[in-house]
């Protein structure tokens, strides 16, 4: 990129510094308003929608990981739109008044939710992102700067062509959503864009989390990558065991609360075969230690079943495979989720409560699950409509990041002449 490109992006991201005070002045009724008529709109641009990504996919192999969150088809679309309705109907988080006290002086203190302003993401293969973090961003008044990546750069640009069509005719400044070249100098000018941007948030591989962490001079929400675990207790039910892992594996492989392994209980290695039973009809392949291999084999397909090796935990398949651990306690499934955990979601299946309890107060993950799926770390299953991304760390939100994890606060002081003393 040429300096004059560098400004470029600088200039794109001072327009998107004043869309974002426009937007102060903007009441909810509008707002909710262009959320259903982008919302509208996306539904009745599904050919266009499809065609611009179809761009993307011809360039990229189908059997990578990544080629079905870049897919868009009519049925995903109208799921977005209805995402977006659904966000337009939830109420506000700003001009909430989270606290108020009347100090001996008589000054009246409240602590008011109000926007970041302007919010950058930097995604992958991931356009309905643009979508979502959009409705997410004007809902809670913020501006968006969108950085995604070259693998969705048609997708992208005609999904932010239809949303700006729609901002233009409500008289609303289009840098409100500003989408910015799908290259690495645009990463580097967002990431320094200080006074310009408050709040960075990268979605995507562990790499791409890592660089912006370690390359922003910006403050930096990680969406950290999910490797996710399933622990099979002495005392769990194999019947929803065997459920819950299917769904968790292969409901969509290539989300981030998709299952990565299956942590089991020596004492239950022989329902293995039941277990994981409905696995093989998804092609799925198994990574397993010796005691889980032994008990698979010749009950799972040779050609799908594999040993594991140590490359085999901690990692994020993203795809049709698993790894399977085998454990003498649940104070030995603690440690190993504690290794490997990306601190995303962990699940524990079991009819024993103090265990359950155990495992729930013990993970250190954004979101922990008893005798349910993982694939419930989403936004719109927790009810907040949509989500801009998981939160993996501590540091003001952590799991689904909706409405009012886009919020800060201020204070308002208000007072009748009251003046400090020396």
């Amino acid at each position: 990129m040429k300096d004059s490109d560098l400004i470029t992006v600088d200039a794109m991201l001072d327009r998107a510094r004043k869309a974002s005070t426009a937007l102060l002045t903007v009441g909810q009724k509008a707002i909710n308003t262009i959320l259903n008529d982008v919302a509208d709109a996306a539904e009745a641009a599904v050919p266009f929608l499809i065609e611009a990504n179809k761009k993307d996919l011809d360039r990229m192999d189908k059997a990578d990981p990544r080629y079905d969150r870049l897919l868009l088809n009519e049925a995903r679309i109208k799921a977005i739109a209805a995402d977006m309705r659904n966000v337009a109907l939830l109420p506000s988080p700003l001009g909430h008044i989270l606290k108020e006290t009347v100090r001996p002086n008589g000054l009246m203190i409240q602590k008011v939710s109000v926007p970041f302003g302007v919010i950058g993401i930097i995604y992958e293969a991931r356009p309905n992102v643009s979508f979502d973090v959009f409705a997410l961003c004007l809902k809670s008044g913020n501006a968006c700067v969108l950085k995604g990546g070259s693998d969705a750069e048609f997708s992208n640009i005609a999904i932010v062509s239809i949303i700006r069509e729609v901002l233009e005719k409500h008289g609303l400044p289009m840098e409100v959503c500003t989408l910015l070249p799908a290259d690495r100098e645009a990463t580097a000018a967002l990431l320094n864009a200080v006074s310009k941007v408050d709040l960075v948030i990268p979605r995507g591989s562990q790499s791409l989390i890592n660089f912006v962490r370690d390359n922003a001079k910006v403050p930096v929400i990680e969406t950290g990558a999910g490797i996710c675990h399933t622990y099979f207790d002495q005392y769990g039910d194999k019947a929803k065991g065997r459920e819950i892992v299917n769904n968790a594996k292969t409901r969509r492989v290539s989300v981030c609360n998709a299952l990565d392994c299956l942590v089991i209980h020596a004492s239950r290695v022989d329902d293995l075969p039941y277990i994981c039973g409905l696995l093989m009809e998804h092609n799925v392949v198994i990574f397993a230690d010796k005691p889980a291999y032994d008990a698979l084999k010749g009950s799972y397909p040779d050609d799908l079943l594999c040993e594991a090796t140590p490359s085999s935990y901690g990692t994020e398949f993203l795809d049709y495979k698993m790894s399977i651990k085998t454990v003498q306690s649940v104070e030995q499934a603690l440690e190993h989720i504690a290794q490997y955990s990306s601190k995303h979601s962990e699940a524990i299946v079991t009819e024993n409560e103090e265990m359950a309890a155990l495992f729930l107060n013990l993970v250190d993950a954004a979101c922990v699950y008893h005798n349910t799926s993982t694939a419930f770390t989403d936004g719109a299953q927790f009810g907040l409509g949509a989500e801009i991304g998981i939160s993996t760390q501590k540091l003001h939100a952590r799991g689904p990041m909706g409405l009012e994890e886009l919020t800060s606060y201020k204070y308002k002081v208000i007072g009748n002449g009251q003046v400090r003393d020396k």
